[in-house]
């Protein structure tokens, strides 16, 4: 590593030092060491959120560390450009109870030369949980058990519903009651099965920060992540075929795109979660977050304008009852589920909680 190279990147962890020492203690002032204003003022308004949010549950940071990971640099003649992925792993406590959140942002961060040293000249998310998902305007909702209505057994990791087709009647061994599940040529029928809330649990723990290989990964990944937990938990797809009906995965096929928009788009599995059926995958809509479950869903609406564009998954709880999620976009991991640390979070926020039925 070259002289320069050097300097550059001992500015680099300067600057995490500094992020992770204010949100540490809480301390404002300690930002104003960081020259790119803009970026500033995020920090210091999602540090000002924080800390509210802590004193009215009475809740410390304990222990808070970040570990910066260059992902790629450019380095030429006085100025270098890194990507760069900070994975925060912090320890809160509440009522002398602990519990630990990660998270890993992922930002870009210039550094000029000025004489012998290097400073800081801006920084910028790279991901964030706005990021605009542009798949297709999703204000029309279908029926959502239109067309065909084949279901495909819960597997983790992912089994293509594809091979599943065509089974002559039989029972499927693996379900818990051996009479659950009965196959009926191109259609299944279930009867009683329940949500298995603790393996939509362990599927979002294993999966939070590194994509299942046997799915598509995307840039905005929230709702295909979240869909993937929920169906290891157990609830069926419902493949229709036809992208704007049904919640069913596929893959890629001849090049063309073979999942539900509920299955990968945010406000579109909100509409699905929220529409009224009688059977698979369904959804109670509940008034407030101390209501909902392990495996539940929350979805924001980040402008208050009904359209959600983040999800997230129930993974375990506060000591007061609080719920902490996973989720994808920004990998996070027992985060309060209120996201005001989010760079997403407005003051027009608006929540709505699901609580996936105990049987599908």
């Amino acid at each position: 590593m070259s002289g320069e190279e050097q300097d550059w990147k001992q500015a680099l962890y300067g600057y995490v030092s500094v992020i992770n020492e204010a949100a540490l203690h809480t301390d404002t002032h300690k930002l104003l060491e960081i020259s790119d204003k803009e970026h500033r003022e995020r920090l210091t308004q999602r540090l000002i959120l924080s800390k509210q949010r802590e004193l009215k549950w009475a809740m410390r940071p304990v222990r808070s560390e970040m570990r910066a990971r260059i992902e790629r640099y450019n380095a030429v003649r006085g100025e270098a450009v890194a990507d760069i992925a900070i994975h925060l792993v912090r320890s809160m406590e509440q009522r002398n109870q602990p519990w630990m959140e990660e998270r890993v942002e992922r930002e870009r961060v210039r550094f000029v030369r000025t004489g012998k040293s290097w400073r800081i000249h801006t920084v910028k998310p790279l991901v964030v949980e706005s990021s605009a998902e542009v798949l297709l305007e999703q204000n029309e909702v279908h029926d959502a058990w239109d067309g065909e209505r084949q279901a495909a057994l819960p597997s983790a990791p992912y089994m293509n519903p594809q091979a599943l087709y065509g089974f002559k009647s039989r029972v499927y061994a693996g379900a818990s009651n051996d009479s659950a599940y009965e196959g009926y040529g191109y259609g299944m029928t279930r009867r009683g099965i329940p949500y298995l809330r603790e393996a939509a649990v362990a599927y979002a723990e294993r999966w939070w920060n590194e994509p299942n290989p046997a799915y598509e990964n995307f840039e905005v990944n929230c709702t295909n992540y979240v869909s993937q937990c929920i169906f290891a938990g157990g609830a069926p797809m419902n493949y229709t075929g036809k992208r704007p009906s049904g919640w069913w995965y596929k893959g890629y096929s001849n090049n063309d795109e073979m999942w539900s928009f509920s299955w990968a788009v945010a406000n579109s599995l909100r509409h699905f979660l929220s529409a009224s059926r009688t059977n698979g995958l369904r959804a109670e809509a509940v008034s407030k977050p101390e209501l909902l479950q392990l495996g539940d869903v929350i979805c924001y609406d980040w402008n208050g304008n009904g359209q959600v564009g983040h999800n997230t998954i129930v993974t375990a709880f506060t000591p007061e009852g609080m719920p902490l999620v996973n989720a994808n976009t920004v990998s996070s991991r027992h985060r309060y589920w209120d996201y005001k640390d989010s760079y997403a979070w407005t003051e027009q926020t608006r929540y709505h909680f699901y609580h996936i039925v105990d049987e599908f």
